[in-house]
């Protein structure tokens, strides 16, 4: 069993947002509460954290409103400090990382923790960040901060060889596109489209590969993508602003299309233009609001499409996509920033400047220890 009960003399503080202004850059640092401690919780104490779009979602209150003060971040890695006394899978000094996800209901009658699928846990749906905790437990902070908190279900060990800047945003950005890629069937034999070429899109392109699919397409909206895009492993591109008639040349050609695009202005009836019959389409943007482009449903009974979504992916689909990263030696393209420069680099996020995900690094925890 666990029960390492070692000394609590850190404290958590972290990034907060106080308002929808910390979208801005604007996030201040502070102390904040974590969770109330329970025997099934571990303590991380954290070395790198990646920067998703959820964040800025929420700091701006995109999704709803946000319970502010907030401390966003869901692609926490460091190494357990704190282990309570009911956990034994996992052990102080171990590297651990956290995706979206702080809790579900973990029933053995739940129809979907029973089954493996905690993502989609009708019971309990505790989030990373900006929920609340069953009970009393409080609520749930992120990793733009020295410590996390989390329920020892959803904190993941991670496998050696796998770097921890590599190992951060693969916990959201990666799980949600490899989880989709892997339930449809992605191997070989298969014709893939990822839809949007930014942080998550570029995991599709570099997990489809690794899955076996035949042909990897990526679609964007630039042509000054395209030589990154094949750089990436990707076998051909679209630039939907820039080639001509593109969903004509490229009607009826995949299998299978993953769109990370989180607008409701994207040309959906075009890209289900590029699928054969039967192909599947697979949402894992999620844009302001929830809005989705209008279907004409011609579109869908014309050639058997199917439309449909997926959110994350639960902790053992995180543990097979980090052994196979290890596997496969995945190398995200990822970028390196201080967690002292939070403010900046949200707003380089925003204005596209990412190739293609960013990592804070606490550097005052990483100086104590080899991950």
């Amino acid at each position: 069993m666990g029960g390492f009960n070692m000394p609590t003399d850190y404290t958590f503080q972290g990034w907060l947002g106080h308002s929808p202004e910390a979208y801005n850059g604007k996030m201040e640092w502070g102390a904040f509460e974590p969770k109330k401690w329970t025997e099934d919780d571990v303590d991380i104490q954290i070395t790198h954290c990646g920067i998703c779009g959820s964040d800025l979602h929420t700091l701006k209150s995109g999704w709803g409103a946000t319970n502010y003060p907030c401390c966003v971040g869901h692609e926490i890695v460091g190494r357990a400090v704190r282990v309570g006394s009911n956990v034994d899978s996992i052990k102080v000094g171990d590297r651990v990382g956290v995706g979206a996800q702080g809790r579900s209901c973990l029933e053995a009658d739940c129809p979907d923790c029973s089954q493996g699928r905690e993502n989609y846990c009708p019971r309990v749906r505790v989030n990373t960040y900006d929920s609340r905790y069953p009970g009393d437990e409080g609520k749930s902070m992120g990793g733009y901060a020295d410590y996390n908190r989390t329920h020892h279900k959803f904190a993941i060990k991670i496998p050696d060889g796998l770097p921890s800047e590599y190992a951060a945003p693969l916990m959201c950005g990666g799980i949600t596109v490899y989880a989709p890629l892997r339930k449809n069937g992605c191997g070989p034999g298969m014709t893939v489209g990822i839809v949007g070429v930014g942080g998550l899109g570029h995991f599709g392109v570099l997990f489809a590969k690794a899955l076996g699919a035949d042909r990897v397409v990526g679609i964007s909206r630039k042509a000054s993508k395209r030589d990154e895009v094949l750089a990436l492993g990707a076998d051909e591109y679209i630039a939907t602003d820039d080639d001509k008639d593109w969903w004509k040349t490229g009607k009826g050609t995949l299998d299978l299309i993953i769109c990370t695009v989180s607008s409701a202005h994207m040309p959906l009836s075009r890209y289900l233009r590029l699928l054969r019959t039967n192909g599947n389409f697979i949402q894992v943007g999620a844009p302001d609001g929830g809005k989705f482009p209008e279907i004409n449903v011609f579109a869908l009974l014309g050639a058997g499409i199917k439309i449909g979504g997926s959110g994350i992916g639960s902790p053992s689909d995180i543990e097979e996509m980090l052994q196979l990263a290890v596997d496969k030696k995945i190398e995200p393209w990822v970028e390196k920033r201080p967690m002292s420069d939070a403010n900046q680099a949200i707003v380089d996020l925003e204005a596209g400047k990412a190739r293609y995900r960013y990592v804070l690094v606490n550097e005052k925890h990483l100086s104590e220890t080899k991950l």
